[in-house]
């Protein structure tokens, strides 16, 4: 989507308004959900244990509630990621962002990576829900990104997703451009793709989109709405 195309509207339905800290309070949880309805997010992104509160705070407001499994290392069984989703659905989250497992990745066994996105995968579908891959980009070199963004489409997920946010001891832990043209390229154009971790101003999000990002995942939502809303880019 041209950077100049883009309206408030269209953009504010890309995000997903994300609070996945490991501190905070209830004050945190309301003041991001009141913000997602004033702003009509896509979706907030919030710990499993915030889904019940984060889906009373939004009913009727047209905001999705998403949450995480095997969140933030991706190193539970797949048996462990697949019961966190059908538990986060069922208590009402309709999105669910699962962490791949990167050392079964990079060993080499493709076949336990995609087994276990199917599981989680088919726990979302046959719930109306959604299944984001996050492949933790920043620890894997191209032809591991490669591999997992096709592990997770042959899997049936719905999405994949360049970042937890939470990688360490490296100099890049969340999206880049490059990551996410990458990705965009190996699903192809009818699978989604979310570029998330460190995306804090309306240049940087609007880059990652017109690398092919149809979902943008931040913390700073707001911010950069009242970028776009000044014209500033």
């Amino acid at each position: 989507m041209p950077k100049q195309l883009i309206t408030p509207q269209k953009l504010a339905a890309m995000i997903d308004h994300t609070f996945l800290k490991p501190t905070g309070t209830p004050a945190d949880i309301e003041r991001l959900c009141a913000e997602a309805r004033e702003h009509r997010f896509f979706a907030v992104c919030v710990h499993p244990s915030e889904v019940r509160r984060s889906v009373e705070l939004l009913r009727d407001s047209g905001v999705a509630v998403a949450t995480v499994a095997g969140f933030p290392l991706g190193q539970s069984t797949g048996a462990m990621k697949t019961a966190e989703a059908r538990e986060a659905i069922a208590l009402g989250a309709r999105e669910v962002d699962m962490v791949l497992n990167i050392r079964a990745l990079a060993r080499g066994d493709l076949a336990y990576v995609e087994s276990e996105i199917r599981a989680v995968a088919d726990a979302c579908r046959s719930a109306g829900a959604l299944c984001k891959v996050i492949i933790e980009a920043c620890y894997l070199d191209d032809a591991m990104k490669r591999s997992a963004c096709l592990a997770a489409k042959n899997a049936g997920a719905h999405f994949v997703k360049t970042s937890t946010g939470f990688a360490t001891g490296v100099s890049v832990t969340g999206a880049t451009v490059a990551d996410v043209r990458l990705m965009r390229l190996t699903v192809g154009p009818d699978m989604g793709v979310k570029a998330a971790g460190g995306i804090r101003s309306l240049a940087t999000a609007l880059a990652m989109i017109d690398a092919g990002a149809s979902r943008i995942g931040t913390s700073a939502g707001v911010e950069i709405m009242r970028e776009l809303e000044r014209g500033v880019a």
